[in-house]
């Protein structure tokens, strides 16, 4: 019975979403995303208009906890097995190992939120100082660096957006982590 349950903790959420429309000629609509998901950091209104038409949506996250040897978290939302959303968290020691020049050729915006924050059309990401309690196995670590990323979003630019996700993220993060 102990394997049973280490197995069934380890299979990702899977929700069978109804859609409306399902007559003929009726567009689908996108699957209604649960209450909670990714870690309860993101409001569920805000996320939904994000995401493609399509019938199945899974989630696959980690848990959001860090260690020495685990520096980083993620949660994927996926639209009939195709990513839809995403969302990361990685603790960096240094600052100097954040590396942003790969996004320049998105063009991004600049945004003030965390000590660097920049969007592009599909996506967010920003990084703030976190010292986490001493107590944490993660006390090594002094920056915490978040990602979101939008994949077959209906809209091709979401900048104006995309603040308010990563804002949501950011104190999420900041009051779970207690970041000092």
């Amino acid at each position: 019975m102990r394997h049973v349950r280490r197995f069934a903790a380890a299979i990702p959420l899977i929700l069978i979403a109804t859609t409306t429309g399902c007559a003929e000629g009726e567009p689908k609509t996108a699957p209604e995303l649960p209450e909670q998901f990714c870690w309860n950091a993101f409001d569920r209104n805000d996320v939904q208009p994000f995401l493609p038409k399509g019938d199945r949506l899974s989630q696959d996250a980690d848990a959001f906890r860090f260690s020495e040897r685990k520096r980083f978290a993620s949660c994927l939302i996926h639209v009939d097995g195709n990513s839809a959303f995403s969302a990361r968290a990685t603790f960096e020691e240094n600052e100097a190992l954040l590396e942003w020049s790969s996004f320049d050729r998105l063009k991004p915006d600049t945004v003030h939120i965390g000590k660097k924050g920049i969007v592009w059309n599909t996506g967010a990401r920003t990084y703030f100082p976190c010292k986490t309690p001493g107590d944490s196995d993660t006390s090594t670590a002094n920056y915490l660096e978040l990602d979101i990323f939008l994949s077959g979003a209906r809209l091709q630019n979401h900048r104006k957006s995309l603040p308010g996700l990563l804002t949501q993220f950011t104190t999420f993060a900041q009051k779970e982590l207690k970041c000092a």
